[in-house]
């Protein structure tokens, strides 16, 4: 079995930021890497199913909403994947603070906080939500890589 690309990453050396992962003709996917992978300081699954919600409202209903092919949590608990297609890098790092900014400034429910909505409802937070955004703009502010490749 050929290993898939997310796990040739060397993930001893990575550090929060805004990545590409890889690229699929038109549908770049992109590592939006909020904390450094084997630290022993991962998100709360609270807190991930609430940026989740959050983020991925705010993107689909955003200026690049039509090209927003999928945004959710690793795994990990590290980070969350954004797959967008045909929209400049430059573009989707604008955008993703922009979001960023838009949950922090946000004061209601979590989107889709239902049982009818979501399948664990009672597991967000707008609270940790805003906490991990927070956290994530302050790292994307200071991004000097605007290449978004990964650290050799």
């Amino acid at each position: 079995m050929e290993r898939i690309k997310s796990f040739t990453i060397n993930h001893n050396i990575l550090k929060p930021g805004f990545y590409i992962s890889r690229k699929d003709g038109e549908i770049v996917t992109y590592d939006l890497r909020t904390r450094k992978p084997n630290a022993g300081d991962y998100m709360s699954n609270s807190a991930m199913h609430s940026v989740e919600h959050m983020f991925a409202t705010c993107v689909r209903n955003s200026e690049i909403a039509d090209d927003v092919v999928y945004f959710g949590p690793m795994g990990c608990q590290t980070g969350f994947y954004l797959v967008v297609r045909d929209v400049e890098p430059e573009k989707v790092f604008e955008i993703t603070k922009e979001v960023l900014k838009q949950i922090l400034e946000y004061d209601g429910p979590v989107f889709g906080a239902s049982a009818i909505e979501c399948g664990h409802y009672e597991n967000l937070s707008l609270d940790e939500a805003k906490k991990e955004c927070r956290a994530y703009l302050k790292v994307l502010e200071s991004q000097t890589n605007m290449e978004f490749t990964y650290p050799q």
